[in-house]
């Protein structure tokens, strides 16, 4: 079923960290956001045209640990390892539209959707997919060669009437391109559309997995990485 892009995701080892990343580039600092009791989490967003946001997200360190893995991969050693040097474009989040159910479909397929869980932040209510491990996702769920890198999305399915997005400050920001790099770049291609989001990332041959995002600012195009 075709999918919209919902969010991009920028981890960071603090939120301050990753809001200044954010500033540092696109010349707007994230705001508002709040806290994720069920994942000892925090965000910031930022709302760019067209109903996609951004999200920098980072360990809530006043937060008790959860009693499960942090999603986006946040526990894992190599994602320590690699927001030590600083935050960066790490994912981000498909969304599943109604009438479809992202529940139902995942049931339909657990061999390729990760677990749905449910998930609250002050009034907002949803659900999203998140490995047991809390990693990235990968495809199929078993093969750890395309699991963990981020460039294959997280699907989430609002529960309310109105999209965060609508609730952010407008700001003269426009995602323009979605790229993704990645060695096996023709299976990533093929699980994409096998998801219905193909459309929404681009997808070259790299020796890296990686994304960026380029966003058009008010001085131009800047790239987020």
């Amino acid at each position: 079923m075709p999918l919209a892009l919902d969010h991009l995701v920028i981890a960071a080892a603090t939120l301050d960290a990753g809001a200044q990343y954010v500033a540092d580039t696109l010349g707007v600092t994230p705001a508002g956001g709040g806290k994720h009791t069920a994942m000892g989490t925090h965000n910031r967003l930022l709302g760019l045209y067209g109903g996609v946001y951004l999200e920098v997200i980072a360990i809530d360190p006043d937060a008790e640990a959860p009693a499960r893995p942090r999603w986006f991969g946040l526990d894992a050693g190599e994602m320590q390892r690699r927001l030590a040097h600083g935050p960066f474009l790490a994912h981000w989040v498909a969304r599943v539209e109604r009438p479809a159910d992202l529940s139902a479909w995942q049931g339909q397929y657990p061999e390729r959707i990760a677990p749905v869980i449910p998930m609250t932040r002050g009034d907002l209510r949803w659900r999203i997919t998140v490995p047991a491990d809390g990693s990235l996702p990968g495809w199929p769920a078993c093969d750890p060669e395309l699991a963990g890198d981020g460039v294959l999305p997280t699907l989430i399915q609002w529960d309310v009437p109105t999209h965060p997005s609508a609730l952010l400050p407008k700001q003269d920001l426009a995602l323009r391109g979605l790229v993704a790099t990645h060695p096996r770049s023709g299976e990533i291609g093929q699980a994409l559309a096998w998801l219905g989001a193909d459309g929404l990332i681009d997808v070259e041959a790299g020796d890296v997995p990686a994304l960026r995002a380029d966003i058009e600012t008010p001085q131009g195009i800047r790239t987020l990485r």
